[in-house]
């Protein structure tokens, strides 16, 4: 399988992504990062593949507004990984990972169109 899709379970994004791709017939594999933690390499690969660490995280999010003042300026890539670490809802939904390695935030039609 070639297209990894990650999120969260209860994300009804995540499961708007999930049907549409059960709909189009597009073999995928759906992880939970709260269940299966992304590791720091794969975090690090994802931001670069999206244009850094502000592009991944969702600062719209109530996980974001909730965060002390203090936790949201990360200086470095350690410290952004460690901040999803703790609170993996941070990272926008979901996280499509096709088998060229490109990498794509959220979900709408015309994206997945667009992919697929």
């Amino acid at each position: 399988m070639s297209i990894e899709v990650y999120g969260l379970h209860k994300c009804d994004t995540c499961g708007k992504a999930r049907k549409w791709l059960d709909r189009h017939g597009v073999d995928h594999r759906f992880i939970d990062y709260r269940e299966v933690p992304v590791p720091p390499a794969t975090l690090k690969t994802w931001a670069e593949a999206v244009g850094g660490f502000d592009a991944l995280v969702n600062r719209s999010g109530t996980t974001w507004r909730n965060l002390a003042p203090s936790r949201k300026a990360p200086g470095s890539t350690a410290e952004w990984t460690l901040l999803i670490r703790e609170y993996p809802a941070l990272v926008k939904r979901p996280v499509l990972v096709l088998a060229d390695g490109s990498v794509h935030l959220g979900f709408n039609d015309k994206l997945y169109s667009g992919l697929f």
